[in-house]
């Protein structure tokens, strides 16, 4: 792991937050100071002692890829008597079930879980022995620790993992149709705070993210960056609206999005908000692989919010899209600490001041990208 990895890691009292990127290979969107998943995460499944909780939105591999190490470290802690359960979404198990098989295979418990709500299992998270967990973008495939730009956080913190566990528990619990165990879980409101959606399926403790967003948005005075996949401007107004009131009062808001929004369903909203004043929009380009195309990779897919230049953020798994807070399952940090956002906002400017990003033009005609 890179030296300078530990520059990254901010104790907040008892809370130890690291955040952990993936960078493109073949590109300068490497952040030194950060380290990378394909790193971190073998790290944390080897020293696992008792249990590994994984939630993820599907599971994908490829021979030799830095994903393989990973499922190298659950193989040999299923080996020496970790307890493993393994949680996917139920529409992607036939889309990719060769991962989930080997897991099922080397002892792995896996259940597949349809939301009542009728959104998606989109989290990308797991929690090692109730101690130490890790959430952020990455999905659990091997394009996620290699060709995508990424970010997530590695939180040593007993109050956060029990409230990943409380939400891991009940979602596992719904899979099978048993009723969701009672919550242990703490409401959290210190320098990192644990928030999920959908609303109606959080347990006792854990929040909502979607009107911590919000108030995170109303209370911006000076500068709003929002990182996303994607961001579907005049479909849904919940955040939409706040955004526009900060930059009516004078909030400079700098939005960097993926170059996939060059889309005919996306496009035309993002053009329309690129000309309301104080509001700036990027799209960043990874470039195809020397190796040849990739499918549903060579994207930015960190999703991430500072406010006020480091002041606070939120780190987490949702494009800001209606669905991915009422409907589907995701989690996030609120971070009130302000060492951890200027981080976030290091990584936010690495890809918004580099040679891949572009302003969009609100005039401009612009050819999709091939995704797949």
């Amino acid at each position: 792991m890179r030296a300078l990895a530990l520059a990254f890691l901010i104790a907040c009292g008892g809370t130890h937050v690291q955040l952990v990127e993936t960078a493109p290979v073949e590109t300068f969107l490497d952040v030194q100071a950060i380290p990378e998943a394909y790193e971190v995460w073998p790290e944390m499944l080897k020293g696992a002692h008792h249990t590994i909780d994984l939630a993820e939105f599907y599971a994908s591999n490829a021979p030799e890829s830095r994903l393989e190490p990973s499922i190298a470290a659950i193989e040999a802690a299923v080996k020496r008597g970790v307890k493993v359960r393994f949680l996917a979404e139920q529409s992607f198990v036939k889309t990719y079930p060769e991962t989930l098989d080997r897991l099922a295979k080397a002892g792995v418990q896996v259940r597949h879980w349809k939301l009542p709500t009728g959104g998606v299992l989109h989290a990308k998270y797991f929690v090692v022995d109730n101690r130490e967990a890790f959430v952020g973008s990455q999905n659990f495939d091997w394009r996620a620790l290699e060709h995508n730009q990424e970010l997530g956080a590695r939180i040593t913190d007993k109050g956060i993992a029990m409230a990943m566990t409380a939400v891991f528990a009940h979602d596992w619990a719904l899979a099978a149709g048993e009723p969701a165990p009672k919550s242990n879980a703490e409401p959290g409101g210190g320098p990192v705070t644990l928030v999920a959606s959908p609303k109606e399926l959080n347990p006792a403790g854990v929040g909502w993210d979607l009107p911590e967003l919000v108030k995170l948005l109303d209370g911006a005075k000076e500068r709003i960056q929002v990182q996303l996949l994607t961001y579907v401007a005049g479909d849904w107004t919940e955040l939409e609206a706040p955004l526009l009131a900060a930059a009516k009062r004078g909030v400079k808001v700098q939005m960097l999005l993926a170059d996939w929004s060059k889309r005919d369903k996306v496009l035309p909203g993002l053009q329309k908000l690129a000309k309301v004043a104080n509001v700036e929009i990027r799209l960043i380009t990874v470039p195809q692989s020397f190796k040849g195309f990739i499918p549903f990779a060579r994207v930015s897919h960190a999703k991430l919010l500072v406010i006020d230049s480091g002041a606070r953020g939120w780190l987490g798994t949702s494009n800001w899209e209606k669905d991915y807070f009422y409907a589907s399952r995701n989690l996030g940090l609120i971070i009130d600490n302000k060492g951890l956002a200027a981080q976030l906002e290091d990584f936010f400017f690495n890809g918004w001041s580099s040679k891949y990003a572009e302003k969009l033009d609100p005039e401009k005609h612009y050819e999709p990208p091939k995704i797949e």
